[in-house]
């Protein structure tokens, strides 16, 4: 097993208990005495036949508990008298551990995840109409888990049906996304210290992706690079990596990794690990064989001066969308500059002239989800960032091989993208580790 490199520091403890009981108070005590608020785990998926993908949690139940395992509910129920909250979970089943590893069970829910009181799945069609019952409004993610849907609208018709009888069922139905998002959207300093660690991984993985990288190599073989860091630090991709090289570059979620790296092409590797749940994002374009070209390295300290100014927007009080229009109108001035686009600056920003070659956004929100939750927009304005926030830059230049400029430009497509955390002091980012300026990045190679 191949060494840990010497620049990532050990990992940081887990997230503790009392991390997952403050979410759940602070959501509480935005949900208000009468409400009850229910989610259910992310269920399994079959990738074949009767084999299935790697489980991977649901993001906000997650948050809310740090709880691992399928078939479970997690209900918070305000004020409750015997304790708010409640999760119902598999049993310890010491015939299914021998085949796919040890359960919590409800006792090991209350022991080390802080939970109130644990029930087993099987019984929550019992208990869950009696929690309902006297409730006035239900938080839940309805169209998220259609078969949940159903069986949530029946504990409920269960509820109604007794009415007669004195029973109260609850009279509205909001969207949890609403109390849980924007909380989700601000990150603590127990987050931020897993998000950093997540974040080095990614930058090792990228500088070791570019090290693999040779002309007569596949874009496979650099993914492999990758993917060798990541699982050497217990972690995994947070999403499908895009290896694309030459032409590839310049086709925005190319997954399929399996061209070739031919000499004097570039290669954008777009790359995140994910550390216990949280998400990384970093892009870097290099050439095949170690230096830029005249054209490529044009277009490449263009898109690096965009990506520059869209960061230093990136302190509280200003508009997340000055972000973006930071980089185009960086791109914009360039391209002109350059000959790829003609006319005013301004005509070429109204008309959006610039999106045939930069059709996307500069950057997302990411967390737990790698474009994670969070409005973008409040009261139809675009919002103000705030410390805490972490958010990707991520300017491109994607010149198709078949546009109607100069040939030395077609084919090239360039993405530089890091993690950028507001703070009162200015932004801090987070992928700093990776080499970005161009004379770096061969350095790099070189060595």
């Amino acid at each position: 097993m191949a060494a840990r490199p010497a620049t990532l520091a050990r990992p940081p403890a887990a997230l503790p208990v009392a991390e997952y009981q403050r979410r759940r108070r602070a959501l509480i005590e935005q949900a208000g005495a009468d409400s009850i608020l229910v989610l259910a785990a992310a269920p399994e998926r079959v990738r074949s036949h009767d084999t299935f993908h790697p489980y991977r949690q649901d993001s906000d139940f997650w948050y809310l508990s740090g709880f691992p395992e399928p078939e479970a509910v997690l209900v918070i129920v305000p004020g409750r008298a015997h304790g708010e909250t409640l999760l119902f979970c598999r049993e310890r089943d010491p015939a299914r551990e021998q085949w796919d590893g040890p359960r919590a069970g409800p006792e090991g829910a209350v022991a080390h995840h802080g939970i109130d009181d644990a029930y087993p799945i099987a019984d929550i069609d019992e208990i869950l109409p009696g929690l309902l019952e006297g409730r006035s409004r239900v938080y839940y993610h309805f169209g998220r888990d259609k078969d949940f849907d159903l069986k949530l609208i029946g504990w409920v018709n269960r509820v109604r049906a007794q009415v007669r009888q004195g029973a109260q069922p609850p009279h509205e139905f909001l969207e949890l996304g609403h109390l849980l998002h924007e909380q989700r959207l601000f990150k603590s300093a127990a987050e931020l210290r897993q998000m950093r660690h997540a974040a080095a991984i990614a930058a090792e993985a990228q500088k070791a992706a570019m090290r693999a990288t040779r002309p007569g190599g596949r874009e496979y073989e650099v993914e492999a690079a990758l993917w060798a860091v990541w699982r050497a630090h217990d972690s995994v991709p947070a999403y499908s990596p895009i290896v694309g090289a030459g032409a590839h570059a310049c086709v925005l979620h190319h997954i399929a990794n399996n061209g070739e790296l031919r000499d004097g092409d570039l290669l954008l590797c777009d790359a995140g690990a994910e550390f216990r749940g949280y998400a990384s994002d970093i892009t870097r374009t290099w050439p095949v064989n170690g230096r830029y070209t005249k054209p490529q390295g044009a277009l490449y300290e263009l898109v690096l001066a965009a990506q520059m100014a869209a960061i230093a927007e990136a302190r509280p009080g200003r508009p997340y969308a000055a972000v973006h229009e930071a980089a185009v109108r960086v791109l914009v001035e360039g391209l002109l500059t350059l000959g790829l686009l003609k006319g005013s600056l301004r005509k070429a920003i109204a008309s959006e002239a610039y999106k045939a070659f930069y059709m996307h956004k500069t950057g997302h929100w990411i967390g737990l989800d790698v474009h994670d939750v969070g409005d973008y927009r409040v009261a139809g304005e675009s919002r103000l960032l705030e410390p805490g926030m972490v958010f990707t830059v991520e300017p491109g230049l994607y010149i198709a091989p078949d546009a109607k400029v100069p040939a030395k430009w077609r084919g090239i497509g360039i993405r530089i993208e890091d993690e950028v955390l507001v703070t009162t002091e200015g932004p801090e980012i987070l992928t700093g580790a990776v080499p970005k300026d161009a004379e770096a990045i061969e350095a790099w190679m070189a060595g």
